[in-house]
């Protein structure tokens, strides 16, 4: 049977104009990024806004390309796609071109690809092929494993580069799992973890223990309603804790009072465990699991801070979190960037104004650092409109992702949102000073060619998919 359907017609409108703005108004600013008096022509290509142009008119043929294909094949040959990718990450550890101590690059010539940019894309499918194909459960281990390791296994191989940056953005496809079923426990307690690396670092192991244990108590109330039942556990807590503490003093006098708080809880766990058995409170040992856990986490934190986080990776969280002040070294990236974007006020120096930016004070102020260009020469008004202009996006392509009829558009609809919101969130964190640089691009928007082509492809294949969404995919 022939399909009739208008492809051209069934594309979104509202999210390719978006598209597009951000395109032309990121274009204008890496204009503004890099101005050269002597090269003022905007397309003048021994410039990088002159190469992005090449870049933009290249990606314009490239969502042409995109759209025209059969919406069957991005999930007849997702795997394909995926394997092929896995392959090129593997191959650039080999003979990839080494920038900036990461061997993330193949080189042809004058031309460049980072095949990690387009890895997201094709992981986007292969989780979407996975999880719609026999409409998997995730509540399953087995399942969840093998859909974790579908994008873990990518963010490994970039994570060897070593390129951390894009590595941390897989984790994004964690969004993806709990919109598609995967208990939300798992994905609040990561949440938890990223917290409790961050407090670790900043409070002492012990005030965080007594505020976890506090936290179990009142999280053990509202589970189970029962205050006698908590203020039972909370009594044989502090009694085996008394115990402990009294033979350490006196006998043993070994023990720190984290270890000796740490070897309460387990022998307390056991006693109040046999204690609870016939009552059927197993929200109870879950929460008292997850104590445990947290604890135990806590104190592989100041290992991996110490042992496993490069030096420069360690000074750039320090920084973020206020313990050193290094304005001409490690953090003169986001001390310049913060230096830009509140010096632009409220409405702007400008454009092509800014002293920030035309004296290049903030480096990669036309890649990592772009927002901050957009700070200093739009203010606070351009700063708010291009914040909102990609809430607008993620909000309409959620809008689009929910109206899927295939369940494989639907997956990969919230892998297109969860790879931009991180980009987005974490881009515009280090900017401000909020987060810790780990240099990736602004969507859309950076200079570059590979982030650009890599994300067009993401964002147009859904687009694509959305259009034939009233066709039967498989």
């Amino acid at each position: 049977m022939r399909r009739t359907i208008n492809i051209w017609e069934g594309l979104d409108k509202i999210t390719i104009l978006i598209f597009l703005l951000m395109v032309i108004i990121g274009w204008f600013n890496i204009y503004a990024a890099v101005y050269n008096e002597e090269h003022s022509k905007i397309l003048d290509l021994s410039q990088r806004y002159g190469k992005q142009f090449v870049w933009i008119v290249a990606t314009l043929v490239l969502a042409v390309f995109v759209v025209i294909i059969d919406n069957r094949f991005y999930f007849f040959f997702s795997w394909f796609i995926y394997a092929g990718i896995l392959l090129l990450l593997i191959l650039v550890l080999i003979i990839g071109r080494e920038i900036f101590g990461a061997r993330s690059w193949f080189e042809f010539g004058p031309l460049s690809l980072q095949p990690s940019e387009f890895a997201k894309f094709a992981t986007a499918l292969a989780l979407a092929t996975y999880l719609s194909s026999r409409r998997y459960n995730l509540t399953r281990i087995v399942v969840f494993a093998v859909a974790s390791s579908i994008f873990l296994l990518p963010a490994f191989l970039i994570a060897l580069q070593p390129d951390m940056g894009s590595a941390v953005v897989f984790f994004a496809f964690f969004i993806v799992l709990l919109r598609e079923g995967m208990s939300p426990y798992i994905f609040i307690s990561g949440l938890i973890m990223i917290i409790l690396f961050f407090l670790t670092l900043l409070f002492n192991n012990l005030y965080i223990t007594g505020a976890l244990i506090g936290l179990a108590f009142l999280m053990t109330l509202f589970a189970t309603r029962k205050l006698r039942l908590c203020i039972s556990g909370l009594g044989i807590l502090v009694l085996i804790t008394g115990m402990l503490e009294l033979l350490n003093r006196f006998v043993i006098k070994s023990f720190g009072n984290e270890l000796v708080i740490f070897i309460s809880l387990i022998i307390s766990g056991v006693v109040y465990g046999l204690y609870i058995y016939n009552k059927k409170a197993i929200p109870v040992l879950i929460i008292y699991f997850f104590l445990l856990g947290s604890i135990i986490f806590m104190h592989t934190v100041n290992y991996t801070f110490n042992k496993v986080l490069k030096p420069h990776q360690k000074e750039r969280v320090e920084i973020m979190l206020g313990f050193k002040s290094d304005p001409r070294g490690t953090g003169y990236s986001v001390n310049q960037s913060m230096i830009s974007i509140g010096s632009g006020g409220f409405s702007g120096k400008g454009y092509l104004q800014g002293t920030q930016t035309k004296f290049k004070f903030v480096p990669a102020q036309s890649t990592d650092f772009i927002f901050c260009t957009v700070g200093e020469e739009w203010g606070f008004l351009g700063s708010v409109t291009l914040v909102g202009l990609y809430l607008f996006l993620l909000l309409r392509l959620l809008f689009l992702a929910e109206r899927q009829k295939s369940v494989f558009s639907r997956i990969y609809g919230y892998g297109v949102i969860s790879v931009l919101f991180i980009h987005f969130f974490i881009n515009i964190g280090m900017a401000v000073g909020l987060l810790p640089v780990v240099g990736i691009p602004l969507p859309f928007f950076s200079y570059g060619g590979s982030s650009l082509w890599g994300f067009t492809i993401l964002l147009f294949i859904f687009l694509r998919l959305d259009a034939s969404r009233n066709e039967h995919l498989i």
